[in-house]
């Protein structure tokens, strides 16, 4: 078989097309000269959240899944309303639920100070989920760097699995945005850290059969049928902030505190997998930092799309 140059030309250009989408302009070394102690300014404003209240580095994480999940890891979560749009901070799966947005604010703050317009909100995102998850117990990961702004955000974009999420919904949720099912339910153990409100769990620990009844009893204690809907549970008992595998552990033992965590533990395709998981911590954690590394690249803007914002919470 012989190949004329025209279309060994064509290949070439189609397969340097391939190279620079699967790169997508990040790099691990992005601020290394523009303003190289960016990682350590972060990581210096999450320890210290994190040390005078433990839930905010699941709150932290939370910030990154959820802004990378609604038109890729851009920091649209992160704006404020304007005349102009109304943003995502207020979408069901956000409102009462995301927080920590005081805690990016210093971050930003401190970099502004350091290398002022430089730092994206959406990098910042990226690295405080991070190291959070290393803070509290978990592994690291290489955060991949250079992402830009978004200037809008659309709270009719937001789309994200609620509570109450059957394991078919997770699936087909996690795998529209590229991920396999194993990848689904190593992100899912990212409720080894934080807490849930009543209003997400009363259903299940009234109405459901598939949980543990003494577990039921103590919930029921601080959720009653009506009222208290902001009263907090932790989504791994005995274990919330301490980033591990006993949340998979309590899967088996039917401690799921939400619906959409239960499932990935009752009688479905999703149970070996739980059942690996709890036995095997070391792999969990393995598989939660590469997924975790896939969904910060999701949809990045780069090169000369979006901004580099002054103030994450609006645009320049």
């Amino acid at each position: 078989m012989t190949w004329s140059s025209s279309k060994l030309g064509f290949y070439f250009v189609i397969s340097c097309l391939f190279v620079g989408i699967a790169s997508s302009q990040l790099s691990s070394t992005f601020y290394s000269t523009s303003c190289p102690n960016a990682l350590s300014i972060i990581n210096s404003a999450v320890t210290s959240a994190i040390n005078s209240e433990a839930r905010m580095g699941a709150s932290l994480l939370r910030l990154h899944f959820h802004d990378c999940w609604v038109n890729g890891c851009d920091a649209s979560l992160l704006l404020d309303d304007t005349a102009n749009f109304t943003g995502e901070k207020t979408a069901a799966t956000n409102s009462g639920s995301v927080r920590g947005f005081d805690v990016v604010d210093t971050i930003k703050t401190n970099l502004e100070s350091a290398c002022a317009g430089i730092v994206s909100c959406a990098d910042i995102l990226a690295v405080a989920a991070r190291d959070s998850v290393v803070a509290l117990g978990g592994t690291s990961w290489t955060v991949q760097l250079g992402r830009r702004d978004s200037t809008s955000a659309s709270l009719s974009a937001v789309n994200l699995p609620g509570p109450g999420s059957s394991l078919s919904n997770l699936i087909s949720s996690f795998s529209n945005k590229g991920f396999t099912t194993k990848e689904m339910v190593a992100l899912s153990g990212s409720h080894s850290i934080g807490q849930a409100r009543c209003q997400n769990f009363r259903n299940r620990i009234y109405n459901e059969a598939n949980i543990n009844a003494s577990y039921a009893t103590t919930l029921k204690a601080n959720c009653p049928r009506s009222g208290g809907n902001n009263n907090l549970a932790a989504l791994d008992a005995g274990s919330g902030t301490s980033f591990d595998s006993s949340y998979f552990t309590n899967l088996i033992s039917q401690k799921g505190l939400l619906h959409s965590d239960q499932v990935l533990f009752n009688n479905g395709s999703t149970d070996a997998q739980v059942r690996s998981y709890s036995t095997d911590q070391a792999t969990f954690l393995s598989d939660f930092a590469n997924a975790m590394i896939k969904m910060g690249n999701l949809s990045p803007l780069t090169g000369s799309s979006g901004q580099i914002r002054k103030n994450c919470r609006k645009t320049n």
